[in-house]
């Protein structure tokens, strides 16, 4: 057969099958299917693993039925009788605020930056997930996929460690939560639970935290600030992270406005509006720190430790103004004493570096382990010099120190001052500012005080200030510290004279006493009036008005030191902290400013013993009374009616013409009672006095006991305390005028027991300590026993 032709042997190639594949596409082809397959397998591995585990979790999770009556942890919170807060006691700051009383803009803030389709998923948000994914992908700024109601389930129920088990375990509780409670429910949960820096849990805390203010009093702007917290409440801190948290605040405003919360205009101001955070203590708030602590003790011994989370609110019976006014005069008492001392230094050095970037690093460090102390503000001197300081605050607020501002510290300007001693430049040091609005260079004080106010009528504590300062020294002063209280006993002994015959008229030698080992049993004593002058016979009024030792110390030398001390007890003392001896008749013993505040209150409310009592009402978190006290219309008689209103008039002269009578000078009203207090080697001050409806006691002295100088007496340091804080609590007090009770009678102008009047009583006691009586005596068994004990 011949050969085909060329042109047949084209066609029979034409008309053959395709010719075959690349090799490297059949291979593509063949892994694309492989993977296709590999893929769906896994797809529905994962797939049958998540509904084997959603299987087997489900019915593992947590019971929440406990959310329907959301109970978090809140704190122990303290309250004067008008409602103002003093403290409040917890790990966990909160403010339990339903969801209807939280305000719109601050729920607009949170869901635009936390949820914006809170209302329209079901728990989990596929959409915002899907977006969110594909925003991390492309690298714009990052975002969350967990919706609220996820967060809840998360923050009340499970740990914060990022597993795929614990995501199942969101997702499920989120189902559940969306089942069982409404999303109001579950936004008041969140809004409440919620960590937010600064101990603050749920944003109504965090708005006191941050801003000092109610959270139904919140801006746009300040909102915004909230919501940006919960991401991370360290990193976006307005304290400690300002710069971050600015940022955060600016993106939030504008989701609020994409989202159509709030308009361009409000967006665009609530932009431009200053914030003012709160980066110091609350100094707006009532100063009761010691009192707080008091109500916490008494609570947690009742209560444990649920009394930290159960939220109860503790009303006291605190005055918040005269609380107010206490902790004002004790803190000026305390400063008015220590311009009067020699300054002791800075209170550190610091090295500050050429370079201003470590000048600044430098100053926070040291501020910051020196923090305020209320008004008492700590700073860092750049330039130092006879007649000029320039230092600088924390804050980088320059001050000058000039002038009258140099006076307290002129002994550490000097350039002969010991190197400790010397204000140069690096010196830590406290500053001032005085009435007149000029800065003054001080210092710490060492001394101590203490300042108690009592409603005599049923024992109500109304001010208490354990200290200067309780940051500074948490020792409670006015109910623990046990004093001598010197001249301020006194009265106690006088009125058990008046029981045995003394007259505000009987007439008592002030002339020097000694008394030999034989006598006392111990070291010769030889007590001295304050000033060292003996200024011969006077009336016993006369004696405690002007506070003469020996006057006093005749008395009890006359009724006997036993006498004095059963009669001490009616008032509150313990007899064992008051030895019957001859020295009691100086207040050697030991008391607390409290109990003398107690003491004093016999006088004040015509010889009734008063207990001091603190707590009025205990409520749960939803204002339910748990515990009420409401006053005994009836206490106890400690002493007779006659025996308070002479002593009323006793004191009464003290502050009129004695050594508190800058008492009525100042206040110009005549019912004004009390004594002047200056122990031995002038280690203690003190002024303890009343009116009517209130009595308040000073205590002025050093934790460990030394002199406080020469010069320094109860009338001088403590009674001006006494006076700013009464200038504070008697305002539109009417003056109090007592009636005259039965068995007392005036003659010649003073106050006599009946029995006692027209020379009946002790008329006199001698210098050796002998009485006189006159013959005459009432037909009384007591009263004739009473002529025996002091006929000479």
């Amino acid at each position: 057969m011949p050969p085909p032709s060329p042109s047949e042997s084209s066609d029979k190639s034409n008309t053959s099958p395709a010719r075959a594949q690349p090799i490297w596409l059949r291979w593509f082809l063949r892994l694309t299917l492989w993977l296709t397959g590999l893929l769906a397998a896994a797809t529905l591995g994962l797939a049958l693993t998540i509904a084997v585990a959603l299987s087997v979790a489900y019915p593992n999770l947590p019971d929440i039925v406990d959310l329907t009556d959301y109970r978090p942890k809140l704190p122990l919170r303290v309250y004067s009788s008008e409602g103002a807060l003093l403290g409040e006691f917890g790990e966990e700051r909160r403010n339990l605020t339903p969801i209807d009383e939280i305000p719109k803009v601050m729920k607009d803030a949170v869901l635009a930056i936390e949820d914006a389709r809170f209302f329209q998923h079901s728990g989990v948000d596929y959409k915002g997930m899907l977006r969110a994914g594909l925003a991390n992908l492309g690298r714009v700024r990052s975002q969350g996929a967990s919706t609220i109601t996820m967060q809840v389930a998360r923050n009340v129920y499970l740990s914060s460690e990022k597993t795929f088990t614990r995501k199942i375990y969101e997702i499920l509780l989120a189902f559940k939560l969306e089942h069982l409670l409404t999303k109001d429910q579950i936004l008041e949960i969140y809004m409440n639970q919620i960590y937010l820096g600064n101990r603050a849990y749920g944003f109504s805390a965090a708005s006191e935290t941050y801003f000092g203010k109610p959270l139904k009093s919140v801006s746009i702007a300040q909102a915004a600030m909230l919501a940006g917290l919960p991401k991370a409440p360290s990193a976006y801190n307005p304290i400690s992270n300002p710069k971050r948290a600015h940022m955060r605040q600016q993106y939030i405003i504008e989701r609020m406005q994409e989202n159509g919360f709030i308009t361009a205009q409000q967006a665009a101001e609530a932009k431009a509006e200053d914030l003012n955070i709160r980066t110091r203590p609350d100094n707006t708030r009532v100063h009761a720190e010691y009192v707080a602590e008091m109500v916490r003790q008494l609570i947690f011994t009742q209560y444990g430790n649920d009394a930290y989370t159960r939220g109860l609110n503790v009303y006291t019976t605190l005055n918040a103004a005269e609380q107010d006014a206490a902790y004002g005069a004790l803190r000026q008492g305390i400063m008015d004493y220590e311009r009067r001392q020699t300054y002791r230094g800075p209170e550190m050095f610091v090295p500050l570096p050429a370079v201003p970037q470590g000048v600044e690093d430098a100053i926070d460090d040291a501020l910051a382990n020196h923090p305020d102390n209320g008004d008492l503000l700590s700073a860092v001197v750049l330039e130092a010099s006879a007649r000029k300081i320039v230092a600088t605050r924390a804050n980088g607020d320059t001050l000058e120190i000039t002038g009258d501002g140099l006076k307290p510290a002129q002994s550490g300007l000097s350039e002969k001052a010991p190197p400790n001693i010397r204000i140069r430049r690096g010196a830590v040091i406290r500053v001032l500012k005085t009435p007149k609005n000029v800065w003054e260079i001080t210092q710490l004080p060492e001394v101590e005080g203490a300042f108690v106010a009592l409603d005599p009528r049923n024992g109500s504590i109304r001010a208490l200030v354990g200290g200067f300062d309780f940051e500074k020294n948490k020792f409670n002063h006015a109910a623990q510290a046990w004093r001598q209280p010197g001249s301020s006993f006194k009265p106690f002994i006088y009125s058990a004279a008046l029981e045995k015959g003394f007259t505000p008229a009987t007439v008592i030698s002030d002339e020097p006493l000694f008394f030999d080992a034989g006598v006392t049993g111990g070291q010769p004593w030889a007590p001295k009036n304050f000033d060292g002058k003996y200024d011969g016979p006077m009336s016993m009024r006369t004696g405690l008005a002007r506070s003469r030792n020996m006057v006093s110390i005749r008395i009890l030398q006359a009724i006997g030191p036993k006498t004095g001390q059963d009669w001490a007890a009616r008032f509150g003392f313990d007899p064992e902290k008051h030895p019957a001896y001859l020295t009691m008749a100086l207040g050697a013993g030991l008391v607390t400013p409290l109990q003398m505040a107690s003491a004093y209150s016999v006088f004040a409310n015509g010889g009734y013993r008063v207990n001091p009592w603190l707590i009025a009402k205990v409520t749960d978190h939803k204002g339910r009374v748990i515990s009420e006290v409401t006053p005994s219309g009836e206490q106890p008689r400690a002493i007779d009616a006659r025996n308070a209103f002479i002593m009323r008039s006793l004191l009464q002269e003290v502050t009129r013409s004695g050594t508190a009578a800058k008492a009525q000078a100042t206040l110009k009203r005549p019912d004004l009672y009390g004594k002047t207090g200056t122990t031995n080697d002038s280690m203690d001050a003190w002024f303890a006095g009343f009116q009517p409806t209130i009595t308040a006691v000073t205590w002025i002295g050093y934790d460990t006991p030394r002199n406080l100088g020469s010069r320094e007496t109860g009338g001088g340091l403590s009674l001006p305390v006494w006076i700013r804080f009464m200038e504070r609590a008697l305002k539109g007090v009417p003056v109090a005028e007592l009636p005259v009770p039965a068995g007392v009678v005036n003659v010649g102008g003073e106050w006599f027991y009946e029995e006692y009047a027209r020379n009946a009583g002790v008329t006199r006691v001698g210098p050796e300590g002998q009485s006189a009586s006159p013959a005459a005596a009432p037909p009384s068994e007591e009263r004739n026993r009473i002529l025996e004990l002091f006929r000479n």
